[in-house]
């Protein structure tokens, strides 16, 4: 059964436990670095282009943002690594994210982000090596695809698979690029 994209709110920010929706919506969260396209993905996915915020200033999410979308829930996590936010702001995600992936029962995956143009980052490599040990079910995804053209796709995607071990779906906000492919592993995910 295909997700009703039309039927899409934000429901909720929080920033623990306390404040996570009561439902029984399975949720399917994403994460990755600071500004590599958490909100834009979701934003793709549903179709509009400011459901869930964006900027182009990293460490703009500092919450866990809840989404539903029909009867699923895409749960927007903030962003590791570098943000232009003070240092004691940034160092209550690790524990905030942390918390929500090891204890959310409502979570039946995950999207992993990384930014296409760039090796993946040492926060990258702990985060996948974290979802492994998880056993939890998990997509990486290279975003940003329409920066980089398409003659160096397998060179980029190379990189990222010998740095993850792990062959990244390729996306792009701007042109839509993986998004059939990324909404046909979600609806794995939920099977």
């Amino acid at each position: 059964m295909a997700l009703n994209l039309h039927k899409a709110e934000f429901l909720t920010s929080a920033v623990n436990a306390k404040g996570y929706p009561d439902h029984d919506l399975k949720e399917i969260a994403l994460v990755g670095r600071s500004n590599v396209g958490k909100s834009s993905l979701i934003n793709t996915l549903v179709g509009r282009r400011k459901f869930a915020r964006t900027s182009n200033q990293p460490g703009r999410t500092q919450t866990i943002n809840f989404y539903q979308v029909d009867t699923l829930c895409l749960v927007d996590l903030p962003g590791y690594g570098y943000a232009k936010v003070p240092a004691g702001v940034r160092e209550k995600w690790g524990p905030m994210i942390e918390n929500y992936l090891s204890s959310r029962s409502n979570l039946i995956g995950i999207l992993h982000l990384v930014d296409v143009r760039h090796k993946p980052t040492a926060d990258d490599q702990t985060m996948n090596s974290w979802l492994r040990e998880m056993d939890m079910p998990y997509v990486l995804i290279a975003t940003k695809a329409d920066k980089i053209s398409r003659g160096k796709y397998g060179r980029h995607v190379k990189v990222i698979r010998e740095a993850l071990g792990i062959e990244p779906v390729l996306f792009s906000a701007e042109t839509r690029q993986g998004r059939e492919q990324i909404l046909t592993l979600i609806q794995q995910m939920m099977a």
